[in-house]
């Protein structure tokens, strides 16, 4: 059996795991990270590509954005589209000059594993975590498995940043929180393209034949969505059949839709989820072990960030101050700006798909929503706000 001592112990290589990993590092903070995927896996998982203000800046801070910094695609507003008509809304002149950064999901995990792995750290790989114990104890431990070899991380305390499906949320009871979900009558059918951008920033559309969204990866590969039923599937749509449906939700007049070789498509359903309490004794979820909400507003990995700032800061309090106050409020703030993006990415999901017949008063009710986006400058604000991330001294 083997033992292996820290100080925190964490449960996934997803960017909630690594980031806090890294950052508790540079705060003279010993962990150790196990993950249940290969490495592979993990980095070819393609996930949200939209960096806040907040990550970009963490990332920065932490020495960890040299890539980002040089590949990465900075956007200073965004382009909504309704029935064709195109507005545009600035986020730099709006927010005091924050904005967003385009840097794939799976490009920050490469960033972040290297920088751990190259510093000597520990990342087991394919080393599912199988119970924990001791929670409520100061010495809680991760049981888990690799290379055939059962083995045991005995820590001060474990945050679990393993997703949806893994064991941190289901290691808490029952009545120790509260589930909050909604599940959208629509998925998106993404795809991934050999082909330059059609436009230099996001374009979100409303269309009477559903919800479109034009963004990218790079310069050279495009990432385009359009609104599907649930029970879709991939096979039922050709390349040709995606691009000229593409063309039409996105269309205004006097732009054209580049087109390319499809080399990924995938169907994503669209829900909101997340429980009101994120800790029990010495364990901690952070990411989407807690929270997930739909990709409309772009909130998932940032969401995961902001949550492991707030245990970086409880974890530093601790150990410099013997402190545990701020590890106890750390449901209480990390859920503030939780509810914040659930909110915003309701908003978003709800003003630009098509869940009513064209005309009717639903449908009537998301276009004025539109139309004061492009007549108030404080609607336009908010979006804008909302979009580019909070700072975290606005939540007190």
């Amino acid at each position: 059996m083997k033992t292996i001592k820290t100080q925190v112990g964490i449960i996934g290589a997803g960017p909630a795991g690594l980031t806090l990993a890294n950052w508790l590092k540079q705060q003279g903070i010993s962990s150790v990270i196990i993950e249940h995927r290969s490495q592979e896996y993990v980095q070819a998982r393609v996930r949200a590509g939209l960096l806040e203000q907040n990550t970009v800046d963490i990332l920065k801070n932490l020495g960890l954005a040299d890539r980002l910094v040089k590949e990465g695609q900075e956007h200073h507003g965004v382009y909504l589209n309704f029935d064709g008509k195109r507005i545009r809304v600035p986020f730099g002149k709006l927010t005091n000059g924050r904005n967003i950064t385009i840097y794939g999901q799976q490009e920050v995990v490469k960033d972040l594993t290297e920088a751990w792995v190259n510093g000597g750290e520990t990342l087991l790989f394919e080393a599912p975590a199988l119970e924990l114990d001791g929670l409520e104890t100061s010495s809680p431990k991760i049981h888990f498995e690799h290379e055939g070899e059962k083995g045991i991380i005995e820590c001060d305390f474990i945050a679990a940043c393993d997703g949806f499906h893994g064991l941190g949320r289901k290691s808490m009871p029952k009545d120790a929180y509260k589930e909050y979900t909604i599940t959208y009558p629509f998925s998106w059918l993404g795809i991934l393209a050999h082909v330059a951008p059609s436009s230099e920033e996001l374009i979100y559309a409303y269309h009477e034949r559903g919800f479109a969204l034009h963004s990218l990866r790079s310069e050279k590969v495009s990432r385009l969505y359009i609104q599907v039923d649930n029970d879709d599937h991939v096979d039922n749509w050709t390349d040709e059949q995606i691009w000229e449906e593409l063309s039409i939700r996105l269309g205004t007049e006097g732009w054209k839709l580049n087109s390319g070789p499809i080399f990924e498509k995938s169907i994503t359903p669209m829900r909101s989820y997340f429980i009101d309490n994120m800790q029990h004794g010495r364990l901690f979820l952070a990411g989407d072990a807690a929270h997930i909400v739909p990709p409309t507003g772009g909130k998932g990995l940032n969401l995961a960030v902001a949550d492991v700032k707030h245990l970086v800061d409880g974890f530093t309090d601790f150990y410099k101050n013997n402190s545990m106050k701020a590890l106890d409020n750390y449901s209480e703030i990390a859920l503030k700006r939780i509810w914040r993006a659930q909110d915003f990415s309701n908003f978003m999901t709800t003003l630009f798909h098509k869940q009513y017949e064209h005309g009717s008063f639903q449908y009537q009710l998301q276009k004025a929503k539109f139309d004061y986006i492009s007549l108030s400058e404080a609607y336009a604000t908010t979006l804008a706000e909302n979009y580019v991330g909070l700072p975290f001294e606005a939540f007190g």
